[in-house]
């Protein structure tokens, strides 16, 4: 059976789901303005894909069907650094701009199966639910997003204290055929570029949030699933001429709202075990998975912004100045430690099961330094651009006026390329550094594995502390009191 084509996966979105924006239900999301590039980014991977299957694709082994990489589960070193590859080259079509593309999700799926014994421990028929539903999804190479959080809500209160028990997802019965829910999860990342969605918590939960401790899989189309976009930066974007990056790369998020949904047991992954939800992604090897994918993505972006950098100071003129060497060269520095610490995900992996993933303590590390320096990153690139993303056309239309035009080629001089070109290259650097887009991508990276701290705490629980402190009480034990006898 041949690779999913971009084709395919757009054809598998028109399900007559419920998405809602600007006011009103759209019918047809996947023409919509709101949608419809980022979709058709989406299927562009998709063609990708099936275009290099070697590296981009396997053969499944349930049907034989030629599917992404991102479904194998790497049984040797070699499959593991495959892998890492193979978010690189999916990265690099988008230039970074794609946290949720179709590589990410099917990540955390195979973390849970090389994990699985920690479900296995609690509930064998819910283990084998989730070993299902990730071969039917492997063998279709689904679409998929997930929403792992609850509304942010009055964060002073307990999940079930919002003066709404259904504020969160929150199970409402339960028969024979399954489970029926009820409530909203965020953030829907990529849930109208999805088919399905993949429900779980992250929020700390205690014994008495029996209702709320789930995980199950949905199809976005179900019956009483509903997407609330935010503001689609996609649709604003004047033009791919001075949005080159909004009209391309916008990849939504939204609340997914469930109202009385239906969930068949075999969908059904976790059920009532508040100490599970957070088990399992972290206890599994979902979160060490599905980071090497976004540390991959992190990799890229930065040097796609360290490109913008290079080509905004060489048009401006200053790249031969020592202080701008200076502040270019420490930015590179600071891209490929990033990347040297995503290589290190695949190079120094561990073993589990006899499946190879990389390890906690690498893992903490790179989502540390990379929500940390991303803001810091963008910051010095500002300051490199300066007011060359201000003094700017209003919009392509200008060009078409002759009296504008004229301004134009007089103001927007450079050495290093016609002042189209500039215009078009500040187009650029302002959608990556200050545009609304660009700003929700500087949030997504501060929070992207949660709170910081969060981060540094994972660190400080997983860091080797006794091969550090081994070395601290070597020279200790060998450092004694004079003998004044």
């Amino acid at each position: 059976m041949t690779s999913r084509t971009g084709a395919d996966y757009i054809h598998s979105l028109r399900d007559g789901r419920a998405v809602y924006i600007n006011g009103e239900r759209v019918e047809n999301h996947v023409d919509h303005p709101a949608f419809h590039n980022a979709i058709r980014t989406v299927a562009g991977l998709y063609d990708l894909q099936a275009a290099n299957p070697e590296t981009l694709g396997y053969r499944s082994p349930g049907n034989g069907r030629q599917v992404s990489f991102a479904w194998e589960i790497p049984t040797t070193p070699e499959l593991l650094k495959k892998r890492a590859e193979g978010h690189l080259t999916v990265a690099r079509h988008t230039g970074g701009w794609l946290g949720r593309s179709p590589d990410h999700v099917p990540s955390a799926l195979v973390g849970m199966v090389a994990g699985i014994e920690v479900l296995e421990a609690y509930d064998p028929k819910r283990a084998a639910a989730l070993k299902g539903y990730y071969e039917w999804a492997r063998d279709n190479d689904v679409a998929m997003t997930y929403t792992i959080v609850n509304p942010q809500g009055d964060r002073s209160k307990d999940v079930g204290a919002q003066g709404n028990k259904y504020h969160s997802l929150c199970v409402m019965d339960e028969d024979a055929q399954g489970i029926t829910v009820r409530g909203a999860k965020m953030l829907g990342t990529s849930a109208t570029l999805a088919q399905e969605c993949f429900v779980g918590v992250q929020n700390p939960l205690k014994p008495e949030d029996q209702d709320y401790a789930l995980s199950f899989a949905i199809p976005m189309g179900a019956k009483g699933v509903r997407t609330l976009s935010r503001r689609s930066y996609e649709q604003a974007a004047s033009s791919s001429f001075d949005y080159p990056l909004a009209t391309r790369f916008d990849e939504n998020d939204a609340l997914v709202f469930f109202d009385d949904v239906k969930v068949p047991w075999d969908r059904v992954f976790i059920y009532k075990r508040p100490e599970l939800v957070n088990a399992l992604f972290h206890k599994t090897a979902a979160e060490a998975m599905m980071n090497l994918q976004s540390q991959a993505r992190l990799t890229v972006k930065l040097q796609f912004l360290l490109g913008v950098a290079r080509r905004v100071t060489e048009t401006t003129g200053v790249i031969n100045f020592p202080p701008i060497q200076d502040v270019l060269g420490k930015l590179a520095a600071q891209a490929m430690a990033v990347e040297g610490a995503f290589r290190s995900l695949a190079g120094d992996p561990e073993v589990r099961n006899g499946v190879y993933v990389p390890r906690a303590a690498r893992v903490y590390s790179a989502t540390s330094i990379g929500q940390e320096l991303y803001p810091g990153f963008v910051q010095e690139i500002r300051g490199l651009v300066g007011g060359g993303v201000i003094m700017l056309p209003s919009s392509v239309e200008d060009f078409a006026n002759p009296e504008m035009a004229e301004m134009i080629e007089a103001t927007q001089r450079s050495g290093a390329t016609s002042p189209v070109g500039r215009v078009k290259l500040m187009k650029l650097a302002w959608d990556a550094l200050g545009s609304e887009f660009a700003s929700r991508h500087t949030q997504y990276e501060m929070f992207y594995s949660g709170p910081p701290f969060v981060q540094h705490m994972r660190c400080f629980g997983n860091y080797d502390w006794s091969a550090s402190t081994a070395m601290v009480d070597g020279i200790l034990d060998s450092v004694a009191l004079p003998n004044k006898a």
